[in-house]
C-alpha cells in the first residue's frame, strides 16, 4: 500500500494543504462553545445586550472563517485524490500491458478490470476522505477532551472515560472488518468473470442450450456475493448504534455531574452549555470518523490488490 502512495508525490502542496485547513476549520469549531458560554455568563445573566451581540457577530465571524477553510480543505483534498488516481490508473495500465498472456490469465481479466475500475475508485475515495478527515476528526474529539478541562475539570472526567471505549470500538471494528473486505472484492472478481464469459462465449451457450445452467452458476456466485456484503455491512453498521449510545450513556452522566457542579456554585449554566456542547462535537465526529475508517479501509483492501498487480513482473 506504501507503494502506491508516490502517486501523491506531485500533490505534496495539496496533501498538505487540505489537512492543514482542516485543522484550521476545527479549531475555530473549538471555540464556538467558549464564545456560547460568554453569551449566558455575562451577557444573559448581566442583561448586557450590546455584549450578546458582539459576542453573536463573533460567533457568526468564526462560522465564515471555518466555511471558508473548509472550502479550500475540499477543493485541495479533491485535486489530490482525483490527480492520485489518475496516475495510479495509468501506472496500472502501462503495467497490465507489460505482462505477457499466460500472467494475465494468472489474473484473470475480470479480476484485471476490477482493479482498474472498481479498485481505483475505492481508493481514490479513500485518500479524499482521509486527507479531510482523519486528522480533523481525532483533533476534535481531542481538542474537545482538552478544552473540557479548561472549563470544569471534575465534570471533564466523563470525556477521558468515554473517548478509550469509542476507540476501542471503532479500531476493533475497523480490524475486523479490514479482511472481510477483501474477501468481497475477490467474489466481485467471480461475478464479474462470469458475465465477460456469458458475454464472450455467448454463442456457444446457446448452441449447447446451456442458458439455465449458466444463469445458476451466477446466481450462485451473485448470492455469496451478497450474502458477503450484507455480513460486512452489519459489522460495519455497528459503529453508529454502539457510539451513540456511548455517547449518550457519557451525556447523561454529564449532565448529572454538571448539574451537581452547578448546584454547588462550583460552574455555571454556561460551562455546562460548553460540556454539551464540546459533547455533541465529539459524538458528530466519531461518527464521521466511524464512516471515514469504513471507507479507508475498503481503500486498504483495494490498495492491496492493485500492489499484487505491481508486484507480479513481466
Amino acid at each position: 500500500m506504501k507503494k502506491l502512495l508516490v502517486y501523491l508525490k506531485d500533490y505534496k502542496k495539496e496533501s498538505i494543504l487540505g489537512p492543514l485547513f482542516k485543522l484550521l476549520e476545527a479549531s475555530f469549531e473549538l471555540l464556538v462553545p467558549l464564545v456560547v458560554t460568554k453569551i449566558i455568563d455575562v451577557g444573559i445573566a448581566t442583561g448586557d445586550v450590546h455584549y450578546i451581540v458582539r459576542m453573536v457577530l463573533l460567533m457568526v465571524g468564526l462560522a465564515l472563517i471555518g466555511l471558508i477553510c473548509s472550502i479550500t480543505a475540499q477543493f485541495f483534498a479533491a485535486k489530490a485524490a482525483v490527480g492520485f488516481a489518475a496516475g495510479l490508473k495509468s501506472a496500472l495500465f502501462r503495467h497490465i500491458q507489460s505482462l505477457s498472456y499466460s500472467e494475465i490469465d494468472h489474473l484473470g481479466t475480470a479480476s484485471l478490470i476490477t482493479r482498474m475500475t472498481s479498485d481505483v475508485n475505492q481508493l481514490q475515495s479513500g485518500v479524499n476522505l482521509v486527507l479531510r478527515l482523519f486528522l480533523r476528526s481525532p483533533f476534535i474529539v481531542f481538542g474537545a477532551m482538552v478544552m473540557s478541562f479548561t472549563v470544569d475539570v471534575k465534570a471533564a472526567v466523563v470525556f477521558a472515560i468515554v473517548i478509550p471505549l469509542l476507540a476501542i470500538v471503532v479500531f476493533g471494528i475497523m480490524l475486523i472488518t479490514m479482511p472481510l473486505y477483501r474477501k468481497v472484492q475477490e467474489k466481485l472478481d467471480h461475478v464479474l468473470g462470469r458475465v465477460r464469459q456469458n458475454l464472450t462465449g455467448v454463442r456457444v451457450i446457446r448452441a449447447f442450450h446451456k442458458e439455465q445452467d449458466e444463469i445458476t452458476r451466477f446466481s450462485d456466485e451473485n448470492n455469496a456475493l451478497t450474502r458477503m456484503q450484507l455480513m460486512v455491512g452489519r459489522i460495519s453498521a455497528l459503529t453508529n448504534p454502539v457510539t451513540y449510545v456511548m455517547i449518550n450513556v457519557a451525556l447523561v452522566l454529564l449532565l448529572w455531574k454538571g448539574a451537581v457542579r452547578i448546584d454547588s456554585g462550583h460552574i455555571l449554566q454556561g460551562d455546562m452549555v460548553a460540556l454539551v456542547n464540546y459533547m455533541s462535537q465529539i459524538l458528530v465526529e466519531l461518527i464521521k470518523m466511524a464512516n471515514c475508517i469504513v471507507l479507508a479501509t475498503k481503500a486498504v483492501a483495494c490498495g492491496k490488490r492493485l500492489q499484487s498487480v505491481f508486484d507480479m513482473d513481466s
